[in-house]
């Protein structure tokens, strides 16, 4: 890949663009709450209560969609790979999504603002939320990219299916089924590949293009040598520092990353450049994304090729 590599422009700082559509939804939509809510806990056509279930980004509603089975009705507002999470705008539609809800999973830590304003928008006195920063005690300034967490994903598995069964006691058994294949066989491959780069490649040092990086680093044990600034900067759409990116040009110059970790959905020039970089100097580059890629695969599936894609790097730069 040269420079030819695929980028979209920057996204913008961290925070909630409310416009004419995002107005009208929630004008729409604060009527119809009530009634959308009286509706949304109806029956399946074998009898079973069908959880209503709204999700802000797609990496949890696959995870929700698996865990509930025949017993949840999955939407999720952030589809497209094209769409930045941080910046969206939301629509008519997703106001109504959410007035229909059940059980509501956002993920917090200022990632998705937006999804507060439309649940603050369409209360409902018997909704469940799910703010996932909230669950594994992160705020707003941490992180947000938890998804990338072995540790977080567990945890949010836990209280996805407590929350079901606490919806829909008597289908707690199902859920429990659900969550227990979920974690053994679905996600077994996951499991391996997370195990299997920690136990060769632990403390390796890597670089990256920005901080949805870290949070898989940690989890399988790998050096991040990029300066967190940088990776803030590039994550949040503001300009990095000079000195930062002198850092990582002098990393790449004497091969002191062994990989670097790129976010296609997320390019500019000077990640274009790191890239082209790390390449002339035979470091192998993996890539990751910041949403389901393709928008119609499946959590366990993105992660696999994804952390594959990874080991298949460090292998080639180890020779283990």
């Amino acid at each position: 890949m040269s420079a030819a590599l695929p980028s979209k422009v920057r996204r913008q700082p961290l925070r909630f663009l409310l416009g004419a559509a995002a107005v009208a939804a929630l004008a729409a939509t604060s009527a119809c709450s009530t009634t959308s809510n009286a509706a949304s806990g109806g029956s399946s056509a074998g009898g079973s209560k069908v959880i209503q279930v709204v999700a802000a980004e797609n990496f949890w509603g696959s995870i929700a969609t698996q865990l509930g089975g025949s017993h949840v009705k999955v939407s999720s507002i952030i589809t497209n790979p094209d769409t930045d999470p941080h910046s969206y705008e939301p629509t008519a539609a997703d106001g109504r999504t959410i007035a229909g809800a059940d059980y509501a999973i956002t993920n917090g830590i200022g990632y998705d603002a937006w999804s507060d304003k439309l649940l603050a928008a369409n209360p409902a006195p018997n909704r469940t939320a799910l703010k996932v920063g909230d669950l594994v005690g992160k705020k707003e300034g941490d992180n947000p990219h938890q998804w990338y967490s072995h540790d977080s994903v567990y945890k949010v598995i836990d209280q996805i299916t407590a929350d079901y069964k606490k919806m829909d006691p008597a289908d707690a058994a199902y859920f429990d089924s659900q969550k227990q294949s979920f974690e053994t066989q679905t996600l077994a491959q996951y499991n391996q590949l997370e195990s299997d780069i920690k136990a060769k490649y632990a403390d390796t040092p890597i670089g990256a293009s920005e901080s949805i990086v870290t949070p898989l680093a940690e989890s399988v044990g790998l050096k991040m040598l990029t300066p967190e600034t940088f990776l803030d900067a590039e994550s949040e759409g503001t300009d990095p520092t000079a000195a930062d990116k002198s850092t990582i040009d002098q990393q790449i110059a004497t091969k002191a990353i062994k990989i670097y970790v790129y976010n296609t959905q997320n390019s500019n020039p000077d990640v274009v450049a790191q890239v082209n970089a790390a390449k002339a100097q035979g470091i192998p580059v993996a890539e990751v994304t910041e949403t389901l890629a393709p928008a119609s695969s499946t959590f366990q599936d993105w992660q696999t090729k994804e952390l594959q894609g990874i080991a298949d790097a460090l292998k080639q730069a180890t020779g283990k």
